[in-house]
């Protein structure tokens, strides 16, 4: 196991009716911003309890939050919040909502362009507004730690920053909230999930055996609920584990210690930024493809991960590995998540376009090896049609 620094201040309020906490946890003196997405937060009487329990205190709203937070809404965010002399951020919604207020707090008072913040991914942040958040959407951990991901319009640069100041100070987990969720959306949180840990657990072996398993534990407790969630939308015990799998899958902990790889969400952020696909689509489009052109050098794992989590036992060695890959494929798209470009109406003429872009965004040495180069990903790319 490697040296680490395990770091993570954010409280966790978990379950029903927890929303009133927000009394006692913002400041009482606070002038907040509540950031928000669409409407449904609204709909769902979800800002009316957030308001109602900031009672008197000072509060504006920012909404239209997109589902791949872009740098030109979230600036306009920016400039209220400098213009109103505003001094807390709330955000209530999923993983874009807090992703976005993430940037935000880091953007009111840094110094230069903010754009910066993405260029350097987060290295120079000196400072950030204090915020908290209320999660809506269980997929992307965010609600528990300190990266955002941040889609810039004009140019097609989807990037990521992580920072110690952006950590929310705390974030309260209402299963609840997200009885109402349209069902691609909770299908996209399993996979967002399953994916973050696979990026932290299917390396290489490193002796981490804490590490190992809980990452298999809640690979299995996702392979276990995924369909069910999408068949009980209103069972508190399934939206419950759910929720609490996705904030553990990234908040740090399975990913302390151990070598992570990262390369499938790069090749992912680029298939959003130019196609528009869900980001946890691009992940299941692009992760079975990867384990099968990386698969010598992930040799180890996937066998352990073949045993541990699909408990495959017979067979060759490539007959296993095969059977895990393959069963990670149907995994997704028993979730209706197509797995394949043509899926979402890219063929492989896009490929071009795909590998310039991870090109022009420095992403050529990516993985745990730091040995996916543009061709490697080429290849994963082509193995995705």
């Amino acid at each position: 196991m490697n040296n680490f620094d395990f770091y993570n201040p954010t409280r966790i309020v978990f379950g029903a009716e927890t929303v009133g906490r927000l009394a006692d946890l913002v400041p009482a003196d606070a002038r907040v911003l509540l950031l928000y997405g669409g409407e449904s937060a609204r709909k769902n009487g979800t800002l009316d309890e957030v308001r109602a329990a900031l009672g008197t205190r000072e509060v504006q709203e920012f909404g239209g939050i997109e589902p791949n937070p872009s740098y030109e809404t979230l600036m306009r965010a920016v400039e209220q919040i400098r213009d109103q002399q505003l001094d807390y951020l709330l955000a209530v919604g999923g993983g874009s909502v807090i992703d976005g207020t993430k940037f935000v707090a880091a953007a009111v008072g840094y110094e230069g362009d903010p754009w910066q913040i993405l260029e350097t991914r987060g290295r120079h942040i000196k400072q950030a507004l204090p915020f908290g958040s209320v999660l809506t959407l269980p997929a992307t951990g965010s609600e528990m730690n300190a990266a955002s991901v941040v889609t810039r319009r004009a140019t097609k640069a989807k990037l990521a920053f992580s920072s110690p100041h952006v950590y929310p100070q705390f974030s309260i987990l209402d299963p609840t909230k997200t009885y109402t969720l349209p069902l691609r959306q909770v299908a996209n949180g399993v996979v967002d999930a399953f994916t973050h840990i696979m990026e932290q657990y299917l390396t290489y072996p490193a002796d981490g055996m804490v590490q190992d398993r809980f990452a298999e534990g809640l690979l299995q407790t996702l392979v276990e609920i995924g369909p069910k969630v999408l068949a009980k939308p209103d069972d508190y015990d399934l939206r419950a584990n759910l929720m609490w799998t996705a904030t553990l899958a990234l908040n740090g902990l399975i990913g302390a210690g151990v070598p992570q790889d990262w390369s499938t969400h790069m090749i992912g952020h680029e298939l959003t930024a130019l196609y528009g696909i869900d980001h946890a689509r691009t992940l299941a489009i692009v992760l079975p493809a990867n384990l099968e052109i990386r698969r010598e050098a992930k040799r180890g794992k996937l066998l352990q991960y073949a045993e541990r989590v699909w408990h495959i036992t017979e067979g060759t060695e490539d007959q296993r590995i095969d059977a895990a890959i393959a069963k990670t494929r149907s995994f997704f798209e028993s979730l209706d998540i197509p797995t394949r470009l043509p899926g979402y109406n890219v063929g492989a003429d896009a490929i071009d376009d795909i590998v310039k872009q991870l090109e022009r965004h420095a992403m050529t040495q990516l993985g745990e090896h730091r040995d996916v180069t543009l061709e490697v990903s080429r290849r994963i790319l082509e193995a995705s049609v």
